[in-house]
C-alpha cells in the first residue's frame, strides 16, 4: 500500500476537480461559467498546495495559468451576468 500524506490527498482532490470540471463542460450542453471557472480553480488552488509541499515546478507553473485562465473566466461570466441584467 502507499503511504500518502496530507498534500497528496489535498493533490488528488484537486485533481478530481478538474477532472470533473472538463467532464461536467464535456458532457454538458450549456455549462454554467461559474460551476466550469469555479471548479477548476478550486482544483488549481488545492494542486498548488500539494505543489508547494512537493515541488514540481512544471506542474506548479502549469496550476498557475489554469487558476488565471479560471479567473478571467469568472471575470466574463459575472461581467455577462451583469449585463444580462
Amino acid at each position: 500500500m502507499i503511504d500518502l500524506d496530507w498534500a497528496a490527498w489535498i493533490g488528488f482532490v484537486g485533481t478530481a476537480c478538474i477532472i470533473g470540471a472538463y467532464a461536467y463542460l464535456t458532457s454538458t450542453e450549456k455549462p454554467n461559467s461559474f460551476i466550469l471557472h469555479g471548479t477548476n480553480l478550486a482544483g488549481a488552488a488545492l494542486l498548488t498546495v500539494s505543489l508547494l509541499v512537493h515541488t514540481n515546478w512544471p506542474s506548479l507553473v502549469l496550476e498557475g495559468f489554469w487558476a488565471a485562465i479560471a479567473l478571467w473566466g469568472l471575470a466574463k461570466a459575472v461581467r455577462g451576468r451583469k449585463q444580462a441584467r
